[in-house]
């Protein structure tokens, strides 16, 4: 009998009347703060030899990071990581040389004022760092503005359910379900964003207006409803 009755009430869960939309929002905000993704590897016969270039470029990147003012906690440096390096025996044909002892480390800076990253980014160039892992202006009221995006998306799905259904001549009934996806956290109306890059003393040429355009942040939300048809 229970096994009856559950087959019953899940074949009336099918049979639910649903009308199922997807409900976007976009809001386009001034970044407030840019992120600094930087590795600094250093190679020596000598492994502390090594580790002392190492630190003192990761010193001097903190002595820049105070001297634009970046907060303490505004400032992360990872574990060092070790490993030792040879010759390609596939290339030289020859035995594996020991060419010396890698030491790499990664730096993160958040500087919340974005009028300076461009000059950050060209001192932190000469620092002699190796490399630049990525660059990303982003907003530090994210939660706020996802929060509004939120809540654009599950009105825009609301609205859409309501058109939908007036073409038919029926109207929607309370939520059954709400999904929110997951999109990216930010896109950008501007082309130098995050991702890998590297650059050259051109590219960091002192100017006028700079070489560095802000834009926008892209700050998306995508929801699927579904609602009660009537």
């Amino acid at each position: 009998f229970a096994l009856s009755a559950t087959s019953v009430l899940a074949q009336k869960e099918v049979e639910r009347p649903l009308i199922t939309v997807t409900g976007q929002a976009e809001i386009m905000v001034v970044p407030d703060e840019v992120a600094f993704s930087l590795s600094v590897v250093t190679m020596e016969k000598e492994l502390p030899a090594a580790q002392a270039n190492n630190d003192q470029i990761v010193k001097t990147l903190i002595a820049l990071a105070r001297q634009y003012q970046v907060p303490a906690h505004k400032v992360q440096t990872g574990y060092i990581s070790v490993s030792q390096r040879f010759t390609n025996e596939d290339v030289t044909k020859k035995p594996a040389v020991f060419l010396g002892y890698t030491v790499t480390k990664n730096v993160g800076i958040i500087l919340q004022d974005v009028s300076k990253a461009e000059a950050l980014l060209a001192d932190i160039f000469k620092s002699g760092v190796s490399s630049i892992q990525s660059v990303s202006f982003r907003t530090s009221q994210l939660r706020k503005y996802k929060d509004q995006a939120r809540a654009m998306a599950i009105k825009a799905a609301q609205e859409k359910a309501i058109a939908l259904t007036k073409e038919i001549g029926q109207s929607i009934g309370k939520a059954y379900t709400i999904t929110e996806e997951a999109p990216n956290t930010y896109a950008y109306s501007q082309n130098r964003s995050n991702s890998n890059f590297s650059i050259s003393d051109g590219d960091l040429a002192e100017s006028a207006e700079g070489t560095i355009a802000l834009g926008q942040i892209s700050i998306t939300a995508q929801v699927t409803v579904s609602f009660e048809l009537k």
